[in-house]
């Protein structure tokens, strides 16, 4: 499992694009982890899915009300990664209304969740493999913090946590 000190996996992400520009065009876009995290300070948090309950009523919306302290404390951007394709992440953006606030990265394969090995099976609920609920401080492409849930909780991976560890 990924640890604090660790740099972030090489992977790439995608990302739905609902306006063309930046190099960006409409639709799925390529996101290397590490060209996109290089010189940035990254509050990046992961969930095991696009538009379940947890996730839609209190994960996503908590970092986008936390944005402006968020901002303040020195995070550049903030990520929510989960294992869904592009054009899911892209609808629940539009339903959590996360533009130019969150941006939504779809990890369709987990490649993203297998590297960090923080995978969850989720195969028993109709789900397949998914990322474990998660959220880490990274710098640079290092993890400066991580705070991982256990089983069925939501209690570190909040972003009021991760706005105190950006304070720090």
């Amino acid at each position: 499992m990924i640890k604090v000190g660790d740099t972030l996996p090489a992977v790439t992400l995608m990302e739905y694009a609902e306006v063309e520009g930046n190099g960006c065009s409409i639709g799925p876009n390529p996101v290397d982890v590490a060209k996109e995290c290089a010189g940035k300070t990254i509050a990046l948090f992961a969930l095991p899915g696009a538009f379940t309950p947890t996730c839609s009523a209190r994960h996503v919306p908590g970092y986008v009300d936390h944005l402006a302290e968020l901002n303040a404390a020195g995070v550049d951007e903030v990520w929510c990664v989960s294992v869904n394709d592009a054009f899911v992440m892209g609808a629940w953006a539009r339903d959590q209304k996360t533009a130019g606030k969150v941006r939504m990265l779809a990890d369709g394969s987990a490649d993203f969740a297998k590297a960090t090995g923080l995978t969850l099976d989720l195969t028993a609920r109709g789900m397949g493999l998914r990322s474990n609920r998660y959220s880490m401080l990274v710098k640079d492409g290092k993890v400066v913090s991580l705070n991982v849930e256990g089983p069925g909780k939501f209690e570190v991976s909040d972003a009021a946590t991760l706005l105190a560890q950006a304070k720090a």
